[in-house]
């Protein structure tokens, strides 16, 4: 097996998994939910205990959650900048910024072995959920990340999940044009891309047709 490259702090990267055979492992909102409140818990240094000891410690209660949430990610850094995302039935992209030693590494293994567990409990399910070791690819430009984004934005209307990308709430798009999302926030763009959302909205949805043939970003998508 070739051995991973470690990845560059303070470089973004483009980075994507699927699951195993093309398993649908998001089959309803709150499993949807539960990997973007593993994405909020992971990206947090030091996040301990495990999120399911930090879920079962809130009682059940969503405002003991989200409070108890905020309070960490107001106290404690974070491994990695969250850029963009997008959640898919088989598959997720982000777009990730390191920020400490093996930062995305580690937020990519508490996060899919987390949501692997969980998983499988839920559905009486043994086995891997993904099908290895996460893909990365450096982003090298602003426009390269800018394309990247509308990419990533267009990925559910690309598969037939979505009419338009707004339509999709498991990603990042509604945070871009609106600032609003089913859930808070998780994404910090403004280092090194301008949006200005009535733009970056038409710059997305113009290209909704062309999407499968966007030159631009050939050389860093993986699909």
């Amino acid at each position: 097996m070739r051995r991973a490259v470690p990845l560059a702090e303070d470089c973004y990267y483009h980075i994507y998994n699927k699951s195993i055979a093309s398993f649908k492992i998001f089959l309803n909102n709150n499993e949807y939910l539960r990997m973007f409140n593993l994405i909020r818990y992971y990206q947090m240094h030091a996040a301990h205990p495990s999120y399911s000891q930090f879920y079962t410690s809130c009682g059940g209660s969503n405002r003991a959650h989200e409070s108890g949430i905020a309070d960490l990610r107001e106290s404690l850094p974070k491994i990695v900048d969250i850029v963009a995302y997008c959640l898919m039935p088989t598959h997720v992209h982000f777009i990730l910024r390191q920020l400490t030693e093996n930062g995305i590494s580690t937020f990519m293994r508490l996060v899919s072995n987390s949501y692997s567990k969980y998983f499988n409990i839920k559905h009486k399910r043994k086995g891997p959920l993904w099908q290895g070791r996460f893909q990365n690819k450096l982003v090298g430009s602003d426009e390269q990340m800018y394309h990247l984004t509308r990419y990533i934005h267009l990925n559910p209307v690309t598969a037939g999940t979505a009419r338009k990308p707004q339509d999709w709430k498991y990603s990042s798009y509604l945070e871009y044009i609106s600032g609003k999302n089913t859930a808070p926030a998780v994404c910090d763009y403004s280092p090194i891309l301008d949006i200005r959302k009535d733009s970056y909205k038409m710059f997305v949805e113009d290209q909704i047709e062309y999407q499968k043939e966007l030159s631009l970003i050939k050389n860093i998508i993986f699909e």
